[in-house]
């Protein structure tokens, strides 16, 4: 099974691309795309083209992302909510199916505990597959573990 995983940003937007199963993930890909500035039609465009550039690089069976979460600042929440429409948009003409999971369903696929903080969770992840050594963003992290819980949890819609 090959997982496109995205974690959604306003400012920038975690990519990965994890392939196996539940107890051998691999990482094949990761990135953190740092959409333009500016008028949100270019910074959507660009959204889109990453994501369509990785669907055809890899393939995917599927693209796992995380849900919409509303914090406190409702502008942020728009634009994670418009950035997740450019990736919609992009898996949906792909014809790849797409699968969401809840920061709690990711934390626990990852460490067991649905309650885990962020850096519980960026912790475990060279537990689980091998990483290849380089600096990586908060965003790229959490797009590794959305695979990894694409892989854990399995494609059911939600």
């Amino acid at each position: 099974m090959r997982i496109l995983a995205i974690d959604p940003g306003y400012d920038r937007l975690g990519i990965a691309v994890i392939e196996g199963n539940p107890s051998r993930p691999t990482l094949l890909w990761s990135d953190c795309v740092l959409p333009e500035k500016g008028a949100p039609e270019n910074r959507l465009a660009h959204v889109s083209r990453a994501v369509t550039g990785a669907l055809h690089a890899y393939a995917p069976d599927a693209l796992a992302i995380e849900t919409l979460f509303f914090g406190i600042n409702k502008k942020t929440a728009l634009g994670v909510a418009e950035a997740r429409g450019a990736v919609f948009a992009a898996a949906g003409i792909a014809s790849v199916p797409v699968v969401e999971y809840s920061p709690q369903q990711i934390k626990l696929a990852v460490t067991g505990y649905g309650g885990a903080t962020k850096t519980a969770v960026a912790q475990m992840i060279p537990r689980l597959l091998s990483l290849p050594e380089k600096k990586r963003m908060d965003d790229e992290i959490d797009a590794i573990a959305i695979g990894i819980t694409a892989l854990a949890v399995g494609l059911q819609k939600h």
